[in-house]
């Protein structure tokens, strides 16, 4: 989903993971910004350097110009309420500014949420929630079509079929029941639930309402903005909803192509990959960078590779842009044309039924009123480690914050409720820096693949800049009793850690429920906790959670092992 990372205004890094840069983009970024990759780790690559002793209250900010104390432009904009409606003000009601919401009525915030979509945002309606429900069924296909799998448990299954609509109605039905559940939770507790579209008038100051319908003025002590984002659909492709699609539009599953090309292998593309060859398709990936899945750490992508997309029907084309894509249309074919990343050349044209654009995500912050604050944004809304929003003089905006994809700090809808609740804590005057490094993320294949902390060449790069050594364990699920048992011993886990301290820097997991064996090592890395201490820790036999007991045992440190925390 970093704070011992330095941030740089001046100079950002690009994280090298996505298809196509920003180029297209209204907002015009002085940098590409990459976004395919889900769980972007912007603080990993050197983004972010607070470390948790710090406090959100007075904190000086690193600018390209002298730091200068906190102010918001009030010109054009009136003067800041003297009273307020509401203690806190969230626009947006996806799973950031519901976590938000929740959080600040615990701690006795009078709350409004403004939302001019439908409750749940992007996870719930059209992300996180229905892929998973396509993913339960590409899985439950594939332990049907699996003969020799279930040769080998003593079954015998006729052969498997599906049918479409009933799929796509699991999907869309999940959506609406957890959509209705968080409306319900909000209203259950008295958040106000406000239906328009919310704009920022100035300082503490939001209006919102439908279009062709009055507008509302209200008030807040705080504001957070939570509006998450959309697909990015690079230049160059035409988009009809119907034979070139968004992950929007492939979650309706409205019909299941025989050959479908994938551009981007990173999260969302893998899983979709996953679900269509399931149900019968041909797959082909488009990837930019040399290699299949970039984001992910190298060893871990080289066996997914070699598990996900070997031997499934799947075939892929890497190092290359997909540089035009026109649907179907008048009985022709989807048509894609590719050129190489490097030279920009012709390298093929392909013709295929259908067309899915995986590059990513981008911020949704328009009608936002973000000017009304002399905010700018270079794609992302600028926020420092705090989540309060940096105006274009380098100030921060007082009483405004921003949460989850729109900042950009890590685009996964856990990381968005976790930075809403981090607000909450400052906001109800609790110092509290949120650790990015200790948040997972994960790839709902099957197998499922999962991380959280640094990569093992990010590991290795902090090492060398900051002087101190790395070293690598690893285990195997085949040697993992429940994994045998379930006949899924196919699987690695690799531990990234400090042998002179003990500290966890990174763990990832390819292999069975590798999401849910995750957070031993997340909330290690949240808690401070060492592999000295954590190696003590005992599990249930047998259980994957094993797979972990003994990656963490089989560390080799040069402190020897304490009893004591």
């Amino acid at each position: 989903m970093q704070s011992s990372f330095s941030l740089s205004f001046s100079q950002p890094t690009t994280v090298p993971r996505s298809n196509h840069t920003f180029d297209s983009l209204p907002f015009a970024p002085s940098k590409p910004i990459n976004l395919r990759f889900c769980g972007l780790r912007r603080e990993t690559l050197g983004f972010f350097s607070l470390s948790r002793s710090h406090s959100c209250r007075g904190l000086q900010l690193p600018s390209p110009t002298r730091s200068k104390t906190i102010s918001a432009s009030l010109a054009d904009n009136g003067s800041t309420p003297k009273s307020f409606d509401y203690d806190l003000v969230i626009i947006g009601a996806g799973v950031g500014g519901h976590g938000a919401a929740l959080h600040a009525v615990e701690k006795g915030l009078k709350t409004a949420i403004i939302e001019g979509d439908v409750v749940g945002g992007t996870c719930v309606n059209r992300g996180c929630v229905p892929s998973k429900a396509l993913l339960a069924v590409s899985g439950r296909m594939r332990e049907l079509q699996s003969e020799h799998h279930l040769k080998a448990l003593g079954l015998q299954v006729s052969a498997a079929g599906y049918d479409r609509q009933g799929v796509a109605d699991h999907a869309n039905n999940l959506a609406s029941k957890i959509r209705n559940n968080l409306t319900n939770s909000l209203k259950a507790l008295g958040v106000d639930i406000l239906t328009g579209v919310g704009t920022i008038l100035g300082p503490q100051k939001v209006k919102y309402g439908k279009a062709g319908f009055p507008e509302t003025i209200v008030t807040a002590k705080d504001i957070i903005i939570a509006t998450g984002s959309v697909p990015f659909v690079p230049k160059g492709i035409e988009v009809d909803g119907k034979t070139v699609i968004t992950s929007d539009h492939a979650l309706k599953l409205e019909f299941v192509p025989d050959w479908i090309v994938i551009v981007g292998s990173g999260y969302i593309g893998l899983e979709f990959s996953d679900v269509y060859t399931a149900l019968g398709s041909e797959v082909t990936f488009v990837e930019a960078l040399d290699q299949l899945m970039p984001g992910f750490d190298p060893e871990i992508g080289k066996l997914a590779q070699r598990v996900l997309i070997n031997p499934r029907k799947i075939d892929f084309h890497t190092g290359v842009f997909a540089s035009k894509i026109t649907p179907a249309k008048d009985g022709k074919p989807v048509t894609i044309e590719l050129i190489d990343a490097k030279t920009k050349e012709h390298r093929d044209t392909l013709e295929v039924d259908a067309a899915l654009i995986a590059t990513g995500r981008a911020p949704f912050t328009n009608g936002l009123g973000l000017e009304n604050v002399n905010v700018v944004t270079r794609g992302f809304v600028p926020v420092d480690e705090c989540m309060r929003v940096i105006d274009a003089h380098g100030n921060l905006v007082p009483h405004l914050y921003c949460i989850g994809d729109a900042n950009g700090k890590m685009m996964l809808a856990h990381a968005a409720s976790a930075q809403g609740i981090s607000v909450v804590e400052q906001v109800t005057g609790r110092d509290h820096v949120l650790n990015h490094l200790s948040i997972p993320a994960a790839c709902f294949t099957h197998p499922e693949i999962s991380m959280v902390g640094l990569t093992e060449p990010q590991a290795r790069e902090k090492a060398e800049t900051e002087g101190f050594e790395v070293s690598v364990a690893k285990t195997s699920f085949k040697a993992n009793t429940k994994a045998l048992a379930e006949n899924e011993g196919e699987g690695l886990a690799k531990l990234i850690y400090r042998p002179d301290t003990g500290e966890i820097l990174g763990v990832h997991i390819f292999g069975l429920h590798a999401a849910d064996l995750i957070h031993e090592a997340s909330n290690a890395i949240a808690l401070g906790t060492r592999i000295q201490d954590i190696k003590f820790a005992v599990h249930a036999h047998p259980t994957l959670s094993e797979v972990l007991d003994e990656l963490f045992k089989s560390a080799k440190l040069k402190t020897a092992p304490s009893c004591s925390s």
